[in-house]
């Protein structure tokens, strides 16, 4: 298994801050650096939220090492064309580094703030399943691509040039959902992305995904297992959770958040990957300028 950083892109997110990030993930170890995809945060006073695709690019031209992508992009307000033509483009711009991460939208403040139609949650998924359609078969599909939906339409579509690496960029479903999000993990994706998940639901929610992928006629090895859940390190359990200002920390634990010092998130990582985990996001949240937390993190983390 191994270890990636994952940040909210809306929680304050600036060009100094991300490129901060970057260069920390690169040099401490990490397998990679994901973010969120947002324009505002959820709730509170809105905070900087830096464009997805334009930090993207910036970590394709100034990192060499790590993987990155967003956990997920919300077809929502992202249309699923520009999406494979930009992910494309910028996953050849890094040599190949970009795993795309799509999602339905979920946030209603930023839907509402910025004019988008969210949706009832069954019309969400059905243009949520629509997009992925659309942005697979323009990645994958070295011919003219023809599709007619409710949402989206295609007329002897080809992105040109063709994405160096065949396929194009992976493809990451992200979600716990086994009526709509596994199924369409099934379907389209080359990578599962549980969230806040323990290690015993992992294990529930992934033997669910075999059994999708196997009526679908997927090997199961076709779709890789990775896991996003939150992280509170300090230099000892104490100070964990002493971050969480009177906050359950227990709570936390049950939900499959990592709180604790190096002690308690070497034996969680061992746990997670015992059953399966092959890449866990730890999703750091509590100060974004805390570099020197990232890089002890990273001693703990990945060596």
């Amino acid at each position: 298994m191994d270890v990636a950083l994952m940040i909210e892109g809306q929680d304050g997110l600036d060009w100094p801050r991300w490129q901060a990030l970057g260069r920390a993930a690169e040099e401490h170890g990490f397998a990679g650096l994901f973010r969120s995809d947002h324009f505002v945060n959820k709730d509170g006073p809105p905070l900087a939220a830096l464009d997805l695709w334009a930090s993207l690019t910036w970590l394709a031209a100034n990192t060499s090492r790590i993987e990155f992508g967003p956990l997920v992009s919300p077809v929502s307000f992202r249309h699923p064309v520009a999406t494979a033509w930009t992910a494309a483009a910028v996953d050849d711009l890094s040599g190949g580094r970009l795993r795309l991460g799509l999602g339905a939208g979920w946030q209603e403040r930023e839907h509402a703030a910025f004019g988008f139609d969210l949706l009832a949650t069954d019309r969400r998924f059905a243009r949520f399943e629509e997009g992925l359609e659309v942005v697979t078969r323009l990645l994958r599909s070295n011919d003219p691509v023809s599709f007619e939906g409710d949402f989206y339409r295609l007329r002897d579509a080809e992105l040109l040039p063709r994405p160096a690496r065949p396929g194009g960029p992976p493809i990451v479903i992200g979600g716990n959902g086994p009526r709509r999000t596994l199924p369409l993990a099934a379907r389209y994706a080359d990578e599962w992305n549980g969230v806040f998940l323990t290690p015993e639901r992992f294990v529930e929610t992934n033997l669910a995904l075999d059994g999708l992928l196997a009526e679908a006629g997927r090997p199961p090895g076709t779709v890789r297992r990775t896991l996003m859940t939150r992280v509170v390190f300090g230099r000892d359990r104490a100070a964990a959770e002493a971050k969480l200002g009177g906050g359950d920390a227990d709570a936390l634990r049950a939900r499959g958040v990592i709180v604790g010092g190096a002690a308690e998130v070497r034996e969680r990582l061992a746990a997670f990957a015992e059953v399966g985990v092959q890449r866990l996001m730890l999703q750091w949240v509590d100060d974004l300028d805390d570099l020197d937390g990232i890089a002890a993190l990273a001693r703990t983390a990945v060596g």
